[in-house]
């Protein structure tokens, strides 16, 4: 079977990527236009593989997604290709509302496209499975309720309006067109391979290098935490197993509040890598306080009990397994991370825009 994934070089992208080639007997085509984010180091363990094909292509980029999609003729599309940092969406908007809606758009057409020209036997097994956030749903201060299926769509930031909006396109594809569609919102995502903008690597590499730990605000917004090999298992599932027309919600059990993943961090440090920085005995003491990001969400929390029960999946790890891991990840791989910091990221905080 070939699958197509969208975005294979991203943090989530290419754990998948490894997955599916590790796991399963699959042919691979990983899409990826190759932003900031994309990092073919990340996948260096298949790329030499025969099942394996790299095409670097802009998913805003039709002309070239149609030759894509005729040259390759996919049997399954796993879309994760997305600007996907908050803060920079708050900074500037435009990216995101053209590469997460105008970008899914154009999957979408191209996958209708093929799926017209496909026999009933080819049809059946056809997949468009559109990979989210839990973020669309909005925010459960105040509540100790979940995030479920059928949560109302609220976002809050530019990132979540968008994929929000990529969410109904895809439903109204199938509604509309009979696209045979997938959709999965997780919680947020950590583990080997990520990019060092997004909290835990941030916090890891700021800590290594004595630098200021930033928490926004009192560092009590709570979010549900899902390792990332975990949910690439996951996603695997619902593409292969999930019911047509169908949403499902993966989340990893573990809720934590920012100051919380932040403090754990720096207790792994204290033990795996103890402080040589003059007066730091202890990370947490470079933990810093800051103004807290515009519109800021103060809790989500998954309900991933439909998963569980339809298609048997369930997080292998707990936060604390999957943070020991990553944090012993981060310090046995600093080739990976020095060649990014060496670009055009700094480790600076992000989204201070009003």
């Amino acid at each position: 079977m070939r699958i197509l994934v969208t975005g294979g070089a991203g943090f989530i992208g290419s754990a998948l990527v490894r997955f599916l080639h590790e796991s399963t007997e699959h042919e691979i085509i990983n899409v990826d236009k190759l932003t900031y984010a994309g990092n073919l180091s990340s996948i260096d363990s298949v790329a030499g593989s025969q099942r394996y094909t790299f095409e670097q292509v802009d998913i805003c980029d039709r002309a070239a997604l149609h030759a894509l999609f005729k040259k390759h003729q996919p049997e399954i599309v796993m879309h994760l290709a997305a600007e996907s940092h908050v803060d920079r969406s708050i900074d500037g908007p435009g990216q995101f509302i053209q590469t997460n809606i105008i970008g899914t758009y154009n999957l979408l057409e191209e996958s209708r496209e093929l799926y017209g020209t496909l026999s009933d036997a080819q049809k059946s097994k056809f997949r468009f499975h559109h990979i989210s956030t839990d973020e669309v749903f909005g925010d459960l201060k105040g509540t100790t309720d979940l995030f479920t299926e059928t949560t109302p769509y609220s976002p809050s930031s530019p990132y979540s309006a968008s994929k929000a909006s990529s969410d109904h396109l895809v439903r109204a594809w199938r509604r509309t067109f009979g696209l045979p569609v997938v959709i999965t919102n997780c919680s947020n995502n950590y583990g080997p391979f990520h990019f060092p903008e997004k909290l835990i690597p941030l916090m890891i590499l700021n800590a290594l290098d004595g630098k200021p730990l930033p928490v926004y605000g009192d560092g009590q917004q709570i979010r549900d935490w899902l390792f990332v090999e975990d949910h690439a298992r996951a996603l695997y599932l619902v593409a292969t197993q999930g019911e047509v027309g169908e949403t499902y919600n993966i989340g990893g059990h573990n809720e934590k509040t920012n100051l919380e993943v932040v403090e754990t961090i720096c207790a792994l440090l204290d033990e795996l890598k103890p402080s040589q920085h003059g007066n730091v005995k202890h990370y947490k003491e470079l933990i810093q306080f800051v103004q807290d990001r515009p519109g800021h969400d103060l809790r989500y929390a998954i309900d991933a009990s439909k998963i569980e029960r339809e298609l048997g999946w369930k997080p292998l790890e707990t936060f604390e397994t999957g943070l020991r891991k990553t944090v012993q990840w981060y310090l046995s791989n600093e080739q990976w991370w020095r060649a990014i910091l060496d670009g055009s990221y700094r480790l600076e905080r992000l989204g201070g825009a009003e």
